[in-house]
This record gives C-alpha cells, sequence and structure tokens, in this order.
C-alpha cells in the first residue's frame, strides 16, 4: 500500500514559538491544510478554508522532510504541526522519522479528532475553542485524545478569550482537567483574511485585552492559570511564514 500524502499549507522557519508553553522556542512550522471546525475568528484561514484547498500541496514524508532539513541545515528542532487541525492529517510516520534523526515535535489541536499517534508526540498542546468561536466543545473527544496521548508526551491545555463568556468557559475547563498547565492568551480580533499575507492587525486592542485578562486573572486569584500573548503577533502582526 503506498503512504498516505500529508495535505501542506506551508512549511517556514526557524522562527520561534509564538504562544503556549513553549512559547520563544526555535521551531519549524509544518502547517498542515484542512479542518474540521471553522472559527468565527481564525487567523489561519489559508489553512481552513476550502476555497484555498488548491494550495495546499499533497506531500509524501520524504518531501517535507527534504524542506524541513533544509530549513533547520539539519540541526535538530521542535517541529510543531498545526493547522487547520493537523490531528486530521496522517502524521505518525513523519513524527517517527524526525525522532531517527533527534527532532522534537510538538502539535496544537481543539481535541476533537483523536489519533493513536498523539503518543508518539513530544509535546500535545489541546486547545478547546471556547463560545465565542461559535462552535461547540465535545468534551468526549476531547477525553478521547487524552486516553489516546496516554501520558506519554507533555501535555497543555490553552484556551482563547475573548470577553466574558470565554473567561467562564476557561474557568470550567480548568476545574474539569486540573491536571493540566493552563494557557491563556487574549485573542486576535483582527485576524487576516485568507488571502492577505500581510493584514492589519490592531495591536494597542489586543494590548488592552491582554490588560483586561491579566487583571481579570488577578482579581479572581487564579494562580494556576498562566496568561500569555500571541508574541509572533506583537513582533511581526498578522505576517504570514515568521
Amino acid at each position: 500500500m503506498s503512504e498516505a500524502r500529508i495535505r501542506v499549507s506551508e512549511i517556514f522557519g526557524p522562527t520561534i514559538q509564538g504562544e503556549g508553553i513553549l512559547i520563544g522556542l526555535p521551531t519549524i512550522f509544518v502547517r498542515t491544510g484542512g479542518c474540521d471546525y471553522r472559527c468565527s475568528w481564525c487567523d489561519t484561514l489559508h489553512a481552513v478554508d476550502s476555497d484555498y484547498r488548491d494550495q495546499w500541496q499533497p506531500m509524501s514524508v520524504d518531501e517535507i522532510w527534504q524542506e524541513v532539513t533544509r530549513l533547520s541545515g539539519g540541526k535538530p528542532l521542535t517541529i510543531s504541526l498545526s493547522g487547520g487541525n493537523p490531528a486530521i492529517q496522517p502524521l505518525g510516520p513523519l513524527i517517527a522519522r524526525g525522532h531517527t534523526e533527534g527532532y522534537r515535535f510538538a502539535l496544537e489541536t481543539q481535541g476533537s479528532v483523536a489519533k493513536e499517534w498523539f503518543a508518539e508526540l513530544d509535546v500535545l498542546v489541546l486547545s478547546p475553542k471556547p463560545p465565542s468561536s461559535g462552535m461547540a466543545t465535545s468534551w468526549a473527544d476531547f477525553d478521547d485524545c487524552l486516553r489516546m496521548a496516554g501520558g506519554k508526551p507533555q501535555i497543555a491545555l490553552k484556551i482563547v478569550v475573548f470577553d466574558d463568556v470565554d473567561y467562564a468557559y476557561a474557568r470550567d475547563a480548568s476545574l474539569r482537567y486540573p491536571h493540566l498547565p493552563l494557557y491563556l492568551q487574549p485573542g486576535n480580533h483582527t485576524p487576516p483574511p485568507a488571502d492577505a499575507d500581510d493584514a492589519l492587525v490592531d495591536i494597542d486592542g489586543i494590548v488592552e485585552r491582554m490588560r483586561w485578562l491579566v487583571d481579570k486573572v488577578g482579581d479572581d486569584k487564579w494562580f494556576e492559570a498562566r496568561v500569555l500573548p500571541q508574541l509572533h503577533v506583537l513582533i511581526w502582526g498578522n505576517k504570514r511564514g515568521v
């Protein structure tokens, strides 16, 4: 049987991981195409919207690996598997290939699709989407993702917060999974259109949302939560491929 190909939207780096548990870490990004969600504020529509399917390249593990090693200069780095929802792609063989050469793999997903190869990851970031996204969370599917991971990768919970309703959702999620480290980030309310490589972004508005979220957590004495920005947005705005 021929190897299943992976739909790739873009491969770029090395750059820094801009958010969550690995913020600031030198990283190569493999962004896959396709998603089972359509969040109202999605900031990677070019990797989600099926209208851009013709820009997603079906690639073999060897083809992806040639580009990864070219970008990294052959020096093992962390590879971030993102999307879209990368969990819908057959990424197990890519992870196995990279591990033989000393690379580490981090994947971020909303927790809607569980795969056996989650257990082969080094870091799994589960980022369920709050009410402002317009999507409903299936905690049963989320629990399936945790079961598939089997406690082998480092696991973290990351939630985007736009408003008080999202904040309450994050509080509820943290009570549901108290064993998972929790990262909160203010949402980008000026996400780029799918066909824009460098759309304008309201940095002042994002910083103000960051202050609001920090104050909210402090006032509630919610000391288990870590509040972080999208560092790449503060540095580069909505520019793609950084």
